[in-house]
């Protein structure tokens, strides 16, 4: 969705999450057991890939390799950083989001002649880009699972 003002550029943007190899999501249902119109929480599920790492010695499982086991640098990175115990955190999800835009925005060129503002939101990433010809571009991304 994108609409013009007088001065600017509003797009949203709606950017679907997908777990990484080793780990599903899963919706947390109602209390009638349904899907609820606005999932208020997201369970991420370690899945054994074992069968995989058998065939293509690609990738460690883990669900059945304790933290102890594995080095460091492949440990769940998504149970690290975005969840909070084994669900998925949209504030984390967010604040990660925004902080490596942040970080990219410092090697674009453009980023020379604009200025970027990474406006406050808890569930959404708002971004504010401002040009030296004042233009403004608003740009928020929502995040859905798949």
């Amino acid at each position: 969705d994108w609409s013009v003002q007088e001065n600017g550029i509003t797009y949203r943007l709606f950017v679907f999450l997908r777990p990484p190899l080793g780990h599903s999501f899963r919706v947390e249902l109602d209390t009638t057991g349904q899907l609820p119109a606005r999932p208020s929480r997201v369970q991420v599920v370690l899945e054994c890939i074992c069968s995989r790492r058998q065939l293509l010695g690609d990738s460690v499982c883990f669900l059945h390799h304790s933290n102890d086991n594995l080095p460091s640098d492949q440990s769940s990175l998504l149970l690290r950083t975005l969840c909070t115990h084994s669900f998925l955190d949209m504030e984390k999800v967010t604040r990660w989001v925004q902080e490596l835009v942040r970080s990219a925005w410092l090697l674009l060129p453009e980023s020379h002649h604009c200025q970027l503002t990474v406006l406050p939101s808890s569930c959404s990433c708002k971004f504010h880009l401002t040009s030296t010809s004042q233009t403004n571009i608003c740009t928020e991304i929502f995040f859905a699972v798949e």
